[in-house]
C-alpha cells in the first residue's frame, strides 16, 4: 500500500466509487487538478509526454495507491497522464475535500514522506537507464513494473513499446532482450502481451546485476 492503513481508511470513506475499463485515461497531463483518486483494485500506468512528442513511461501502480495528490496539494496542473492497464475500481475525492482531510487529520508529514519516496525511486530508475546495459534495464523494468513480489505468472499488461518507453530503448532492442528471456523460460510473449512465467527467477536475475543467466 502506498499510504498508511489509517490514511487509506479516512480517504476511502470520503470518496465516491468509480469503475473504469481497460485503456481509459483517468488523469490527463496538463489538466487542472480537480480531484484525487484512490486505486482500490486493478493497475494503472503513468506516462509523460515531452514537448517533442516523445512518451516516457514513469511508473505502474497497483491497489492502495493515491493518484493525483501532489498536484492537488501544490495547486499545479497534472504532471502526467494516468491510464488503466486493466479494469479498475477507484474512489474519487474532490480537491477541496482532500485538502480538508489532509489538514484535519494532520496528514502532511505522511504525504511528504510519500513524495520523497517517489523522488528517490525516480532517481534510481534514471540512474539505471543511464548506466546499465539493455539486458539489465529490461529485466529490472519488468520486475519493477509487474513482478515486485509474487511468484505466480504475471501478465505485464504492457507491450514492447511501453517497456522501451520506461527504459529508453527502442522496440527492436526490447524485443531482442525479451527473446533471450523467452529462451530461458522466464517470459512468454504474444502480440502486445508479455507474460512473466517465472517471476522468482526474473527477480533473481535483476538482483544479480546481470541481464543474462
Amino acid at each position: 500500500m502506498d499510504v498508511s492503513a489509517e490514511m487509506w481508511d479516512q480517504l476511502h470513506g470520503a470518496g465516491n466509487e468509480h469503475r473504469f475499463g481497460r485503456g481509459q485515461v483517468v488523469l490527463r497531463q496538463g489538466e487542472p487538478a480537480t480531484h484525487v483518486l484512490l486505486l482500490v483494485s486493478g493497475r494503472v500506468k503513468a506516462s509523460l509526454t515531452l514537448p517533442d512528442g516523445e512518451i516516457l513511461l514513469l511508473a505502474v501502480r497497483g491497489p492502495g495507491e493515491l493518484l493525483g495528490g501532489m498536484a492537488v496539494l501544490g495547486g499545479d496542473d497534472r504532471s502526467a497522464t494516468v491510464t488503466t492497464i486493466e479494469p479498475c475500481v477507484m474512489r474519487a475525492l474532490s480537491a477541496e475535500r482532500f485538502r480538508a482531510l489532509v489538514r484535519t487529520a494532520d496528514l502532511e508529514t505522511e504525504l511528504l514522506r510519500r513524495a520523497m519516496r517517489r523522488i528517490r525511486e525516480g532517481e534510481v530508475w534514471r540512474a539505471e537507464t543511464a548506466s546499465l546495459p539493455a539486458s539489465s534495464r529490461v529485466v529490472r523494468a519488468l520486475v519493477r513494473l509487474a513482478a515486485p513480489g509474487t511468484d505466480d505468472p504475471v501478465d505485464v499488461g504492457l507491450g514492447q513499446v511501453e517497456v522501451g518507453q520506461a527504459v529508453g530503448l527502442s522496440r527492436s532492442v526490447v524485443a531482442a532482450e525479451l527473446a533471450k528471456l523467452r529462451e530461458q523460460g522466464i517470459v512468454r510473449t504474444t502480440r502486445r502481451r508479455i507474460l512473466i512465467t517465472d517471476p522468482a527467477r526474473l527477480r533473481a536475475l535483476a538482483a544479480s546485476g546481470h541481464g543474462n543467466v
